[in-house]
């Protein structure tokens, strides 16, 4: 777990430009190491604390399980990007997560707040799931993003050839969402009461 520093292992992206700190198989077994550490849910905030001004912003993606993993991120960062199907057990699990954000808020990191649910792989011809993004709309408000990433052959083409969908084929709908996404996601960040320079983003029940 402390083999090398965060300022060690991050790698620059040179077909991307932004700075890395990959993951692999093997940080599956961080997460018995961490049980046995003292302030185990924090220890990924301490990492991230040296080099937290060489970034303008960090994203930690996580997945939808209350893990350790998921926990420290959770703990380190200010606020947490929601990415969700809008199909019916997505709403179920959202509940969930939500309740989970509440209780770290409250106990391990107050500077934790919701920025936004981002509805993807979304299919405007399915009814269920225009439902659903209503009810989104509905319950959530302004926390849902504008922004809606569809469902896009050339995104999930993408991964195959190692790059980011808007690097592989800027011209696709889903880049183009994406796109449209980043530019609100900086302005909610920057017009949040503490700006968010660590995120979180998670999947929810899909």
């Amino acid at each position: 777990l402390e083999s090398a520093s965060v300022k060690e292992a991050a790698a620059l992206s040179d077909k991307c430009g932004y700075w890395v700190l990959g993951a692999n198989r093997e940080l599956a077994g961080a997460e018995v190491e961490l049980v046995a550490l003292e302030h185990r849910e924090k220890r990924l905030k301490a990492a991230l604390a040296e080099v937290g001004g060489d970034y303008d912003f960090v994203l930690i993606d996580c997945p939808p399980s209350l893990s350790m993993l998921t926990l420290n991120g959770l703990c380190s960062a200010h606020g947490v990007i929601v990415p969700m199907q809008c199909e019916y057990f997505a709403l179920e699990g959202l509940t969930d997560l939500v309740n989970t954000i509440k209780q770290v808020h409250a106990n391990l990191n107050t500077d934790l707040q919701i920025i936004g649910l981002l509805r993807v792989m979304f299919d405007p011809r399915i009814t269920l799931q225009q439902q659903v993004s209503e009810q989104l709309k509905g319950h959530f408000g302004d926390k849902v993003f504008n922004s809606v990433i569809p469902r896009n052959v050339r995104l999930a083409e993408a991964p195959s050839y190692g790059l980011p969908g808007v690097v592989f084929d800027p011209a696709a709908k889903g880049s183009q969402a994406f796109v449209e996404f980043a530019q609100e996601m900086v302005e909610r960040v920057q017009s949040m009461p503490a700006a968010a320079s660590s995120m979180v983003k998670m999947a929810s029940g899909a």
